[in-house]
């Protein structure tokens, strides 16, 4: 885990499944924020538990600064109480993508039950401008702040334009 790097990532909605799913490793992760300006995450996926404090989005949101603390469960519990908002409850299925690259598909379940985005992460801005999205993904919705997690527990789904 890196505990302090840029996250250089595009996010869009999702048309339909990619084939293949039930094949791909799946996360259960439940995420909270103690608060969402700056953002100060807690989640948990699966056994692990982690802090992460985000920077301001940068180049139309495409990167940001991160910095990830892995956390104990105890740890975890006795932070959680500070969130200032609900959980985000969500299944994330990692779908291996052409160059190596890796689909992070997020299927919500609680108040967002339904809800589906797909983002994938990049090394470098060039690439993430070059990436060819497959065809189950659906429209972008990098940078747009209404599609963020926090913002997604805060406010609900986002009504399309």
């Amino acid at each position: 885990m890196n505990v302090n790097n840029t996250e250089i990532e595009r996010k869009f909605l999702v048309d339909s499944l990619p084939e293949g799913l039930e094949n791909c490793e799946c996360l259960n992760i439940r995420q909270g924020y103690i608060s969402t300006d700056p953002t100060i995450r807690l989640r948990q996926h699966n056994d692990e538990y982690i802090l992460t404090v985000k920077g301001a989005a940068r180049n139309n949101g495409l990167d940001r600064t991160e910095f990830e603390l892995p956390l104990s469960k105890e740890q975890f519990v006795k932070l959680w109480d500070k969130t200032e908002t609900g959980a985000v409850v969500k299944k994330r299925y990692l779908v291996p993508l052409k160059d190596g690259l890796t689909a992070e598909l997020d299927i919500y379940e609680a108040q967002l039950d339904g809800f589906m985005n797909v983002e994938v992460e990049f090394s470098s801005l060039k690439e993430a401008v070059l990436f060819d999205a497959p065809d189950w993904f659906g429209a972008e919705v990098t940078g747009d702040r209404r599609y963020s997690n926090a913002s997604l527990v805060k406010y609900g789904i986002p009504v399309k334009k």
